[in-house]
């Protein structure tokens, strides 16, 4: 299997568990359905798609700026914005199994070409009817309920003595908080339009997932802006962001064969292609609707003409928990090499990009011999001030090799007994496997030009 080849979904999801990237949530228990833990590397690799994103669309711009807003709310933000009324799946049951989909989703993985996005729940139904559509669990053919209406939103009480509580919900999405704040940032940054208010953080919603490992979860991670503008830039604004969103992917390592632009950027998966990034042109709804419901004036004063207007917002989202998946199948490699008695073996690699990769450098002594380890360990500190780094003395170099090569180390460091005398280490490429004898005195300097982005 070479990059440009597609992975299974299979192979993905033992490579996160054996190698720390995943775990089942509550596993000991007998897990819970669509709930997911992030081990250390799973960590590591999240935490850095998350700065790569934040460093690029927040620091590296003069129109942006970020917020980390509460998960709880008043519950009349999401009746406001009509969360509560609308924010709705349509479910439909087997009577056969008893088994519970969503409508949309039974329909579109019965054919792939078929899109049915806005279609009422009795449309939904008509479909499934008239294309004898069977269930995916047991296999039973029109034997289902109804489709119908079911929120999304977690609902939840607050309030310490029974009886006195009150609901509340768990945010399912992060956007309203942008918008409720928008008077308050625009006051405190003295921004100007166009500008952006960035978030990442934690979004819930109660629906049916399809079960493609942490594809479409409970509760996922969002990192996304509202963008406001004038209503006359829209088109140009959805353009420009649309193209910087590709960008990125590129920047990434994401091959262009990999992803499209139908309604969203869309990868593909072993599952079909499926969205990757949404982008938006959610008008002036948002803030003119929070602004009649709460009385609050969330208009935008140009300062040099003094007309005032509610904004209209683009909003770029990236689903990071989405995308920790996508960069795994993107940078999963299986590649045929020689070893050293020429006997063929097979490699498994993930290229990530190196600003990706939970380790940027493995120290591997050759042996546990004291006078290595003791020169190995040195080195390890030396270099941990620069980069996370890995330290590893257990089996032999090849499986060290092939070890962190499965977890996307872009370098490997070996301290041999030559190192004792000649103070020089031997540096290993993880994509090229090309080794380069380099002074101890300089590997700070030539890590450093391997690992500048």
């Amino acid at each position: 299997m070479t990059q440009t080849e597609q992975v299974s979904l299979e192979k993905i999801v033992t490579l996160a568990k054996q190698r720390g990237f995943v775990f089942p949530g509550s596993e000991i228990y007998g897990g819970l359905a669509n709930s997911w833990d992030y081990g250390p590397l799973g960590t590591e690799l999240k935490n850095n798609i998350r700065d790569w994103w934040w460093d690029r669309f927040v620091h590296q711009r003069h129109d942006m700026v970020g917020i980390d807003a509460a998960i709880m709310m008043n519950p009349k933000v999401w009746e406001s914005s009509g969360h509560v009324s609308s924010f709705n799946d349509a479910m439909i049951d087997c009577k056969q199994c008893k088994s519970r989909h969503r409508a949309d989703h039974l329909i579109e993985n019965a054919f792939a070409d078929m899109h049915v996005d806005g279609k009422s729940p009795k449309e939904l139904t008509a479909i499934i009817k008239e294309k004898e559509i069977a269930c995916p669990k047991c296999g039973t053919k029109d034997n289902f309920t109804d489709a119908r209406v079911f929120n999304l939103l977690f609902e939840t009480s607050i309030g310490a003595v029974e009886g006195g509580k009150d609901s509340i919900y768990l945010r399912g999405e992060v956007a309203q908080s942008m918008f409720v704040n928008f008077r308050s940032v625009l006051q405190t940054s003295r921004k100007r339009l166009p500008f952006g208010i960035a978030s990442v953080g934690k979004a819930f919603r109660n629906e049916i997932t399809p079960g493609n490992f942490i594809f479409r979860t409970l509760e996922f991670d969002l990192m996304e802006f509202e963008y406001f503008i004038e209503e006359k830039d829209w088109q140009v604004q959805f353009n420009a962001w649309l193209e910087e969103q590709k960008n990125w992917l590129r920047d990434m390592g994401f091959h262009e064969d990999h992803f499209r632009v139908r309604e969203h950027t869309e990868y593909h998966t072993p599952f079909g292609w499926k969205e990757m990034f949404g982008l938006a042109y959610r008008t002036n709804f948002d803030l003119k609707n929070h602004m009649d419901k709460s009385g609050v004036d969330l208009q935008y004063t140009d300062p040099e003409s003094g007309e005032k207007f509610v904004p209209h917002v683009i909003e770029p989202t990236f689903g990071l928990t989405r995308l920790v998946l996508m960069t795994l199948f993107e940078s999963y490699t299986e590649e045929v090499v020689q070893t050293a008695d020429e006997k063929s073996e097979t490699r498994t690699v993930l290229k990530l990009h190196p600003r990706l990769a939970p380790y940027k450098v493995a120290i591997l002594p050759l042996s546990k011999k004291e006078q290595l380890t003791k020169k190995s360990k040195h080195i390890f500190d030396t270099l941990k001030k620069h980069w996370h780094v890995d330290y590893d003395e257990t089996q032999s170099i090849g499986k060290r090799y092939r070890r962190q090569d499965e977890i996307g180390t872009p370098y490997c460091v070996t301290i041999d007994f030559d190192s004792l005398s000649d103070n020089a280490v031997t540096v290993r490429d993880r994509d090229t496997m090309k080794q380069d004898r380099v002074p101890v005195d300089d590997l700070t300097v030539y890590l450093q030009d391997k690992l500048t982005w």
